[in-house]
């Protein structure tokens, strides 16, 4: 074989050609990488593109929350899909709950071994801490955790298990349509602000959130404040949505626990809903994400956990749902209903050291009060 000569003036020029098509060609694959892949660290990307490899043979993703309403999840889905470059016929199922049924569902699924929830979300950190202690919650460490860092710091969430895709509270809210005039600042202020029968209570025997609430206010109101609110004879209500409806058709006048998410959501729609964040302070409930041990599905499970927790997926909650977000630096989007969380006059609530026996002694109490 001959030998070729190549004039050292042209090997100069060839090297640079060489190199310019290997940019060209780094350049074009990473063009065609989907938007989590270019926007993931350079040591993450070979990992993550066969999660979604994975995730694309899974097929599917189940998820149970107790707060995000039909359109969000539509939005939700398709930001998703578009971000990890899943086809369409990837499923998402999704079963909007109430906090009891959530829970029982769960505990009746790791009870009989035959999981088919890959990811649940519910604001019961003490509930949570009881399945990650059984072994019952998937260890992983999400890369959104460290803008959690101060939810963490706040006992609302555990890094490498859980942490909180939105959070809420129930505070007092009425219709300027058919109570304009009240202007209370406090919880004292809603005592005898209606007339008996006028006003909703959530229920805190079916309601796991309602029940923390009632034990964070407890704490700084008092017994006899919530024997004074049971002379106004409220009405049992579980869904968020329900006491929002029957403040907008003025069935009720007061609700003593209204959601800022259904304000927001009825008032887009022309209600005018109107809320109080109390002198007195509120329980923040932070919606704990966690992934099932034995998830059926668990590389989409983890895809889910991480959108949810990003920033777009944040954003798409914050907006839609009128949730305070946990992630740090994002800037809340709604601050009439979901204000900046330090902002806020938070009642200090011990996540970690509430036990079973707590939980069963205040829905106990509860009902000596109420007995719905």
């Amino acid at each position: 074989m001959q030998n070729v000569f190549v004039p050292w003036c042209l090997r100069g020029q060839w090297a640079s050609i060489a190199a310019l098509l290997l940019v060209g060609w780094l350049g074009a694959a990473q063009a065609q990488d989907v938007p989590a892949v270019q926007a993931a660290a350079p040591e993450r990307r070979d990992a993550l593109r066969a999660t979604i490899e994975a995730a694309k043979r899974e097929g599917v993703v189940s998820y149970w929350d107790v707060v995000i309403q039909p359109e969000t999840n539509d939005a939700l889905v398709a930001a998703f899909r578009k971000h990890y470059g899943l086809p369409t016929g990837f499923t998402v199922r999704y079963t909007l709950s109430v906090t009891t049924n959530l829970i029982t569902r769960v505990e009746q699924e790791v009870g009989a071994g035959n999981v088919t929830i890959d990811v649940a979300s519910i604001a019961s950190p003490p509930w949570i801490n009881g399945l990650v202690a059984a072994g019952h919650v998937m260890k992983y460490e999400s890369p959104e955790y460290p803008a959690f860092a101060l939810a963490f710091e706040a006992g609302l969430g555990k890094p490498g298990y859980f942490a909180f895709n939105g959070a809420y509270t129930f505070i007092p809210m009425w219709s300027g349509d058919h109570r304009g005039d009240f202007q209370g600042k406090s919880y004292r202020d809603v005592l005898g602000a209606v007339p008996p029968g006028r006003i909703s209570l959530n229920d805190s025997t079916k309601s796991a959130t309602a029940l923390l609430t009632y034990m964070g206010l407890r704490q700084v109101l008092g017994i006899d404040y919530f024997r004074d609110l049971a002379k106004m004879k409220p009405l049992f209500i579980v869904r968020s949505e329900a006491t929002a409806e029957r403040l907008v058709s003025g069935e009720d006048l007061m609700a003593f626990g209204g959601m800022p998410t259904r304000a927001y959501q009825m008032n887009e729609r022309g209600a005018r809903l109107k809320l109080m964040f109390p002198d007195e302070g509120l329980v923040l409930l932070g919606q704990g994400s966690f992934i099932l041990a034995k998830a059926p599905h668990p590389n989409a499970a983890m895809l889910w956990l991480d959108f949810t927790l990003s920033e777009r997926g944040q954003t798409i909650l914050a907006q839609r749902e009128a949730l305070f977000s946990g992630r740090s630096g994002l800037k809340p989007p709604l601050p009439d209903y979901a204000p900046p969380i330090n902002q806020l006059k938070l009642i200090k609530m011990d996540w970690n050291a509430i036990t079973t026996e707590d939980l069963n002694k205040a829905k106990a109490e509860w009902l000596s009060l109420f007995n719905p």
